[in-house]
């Protein structure tokens, strides 16, 4: 893993369902919030605020989404379920990382995506699903 310290000064964003605190640290080796809710091996977070608001929609669990401006206490890489395999280079700007996050604070002015546009990703989801097409973690 290296760390890309061209976007040091970037903001990153952390969606979620989860209800933190700033100064809390998200960290790998929990169930992930989705798919099969495995022990997740990496942390995912975004330097686009929209990227962001897919992982608050798509995280499972009934709680609301929640948007956390975090910061990357290691080092982090390209996330590799986007990058150069769904979008050529990264401008979802997605990364993933072994070390924690801490929480800076919440964006609590987000706009989600319509509802029609929400239902068609998560069927595309539920599709994948079915084919048994799951997230890299290697």
């Amino acid at each position: 893993m290296e760390t890309n310290n061209e976007i040091s000064l970037q903001s990153f964003f952390h969606g979620t369902k989860a209800n933190l605190h700033p100064g809390d640290l998200i960290k790998a080796g929990f169930n992930s919030n989705y798919g099969k809710r495995k022990e997740a091996a990496y942390v995912y977070f975004s330097a686009t605020l929209d990227a962001a608001v897919w992982g608050a929609e798509l995280a499972l669990g009934e709680e609301p989404g929640r948007i956390y401006l975090v910061e990357p206490i290691g080092a982090f890489e390209d996330d590799p379920n986007l990058t150069d395999k769904k979008f050529p280079g990264n401008p979802t700007k997605s990364y993933r990382t072994l070390y924690p996050l801490r929480v800076m604070g919440e964006v609590s002015n987000w706009q989600g995506h319509a509802p029609e546009i929400l239902k068609t990703m998560k069927d595309r989801i539920e599709e994948m699903k079915q084919l048994g097409i799951e997230a890299i973690e290697d």
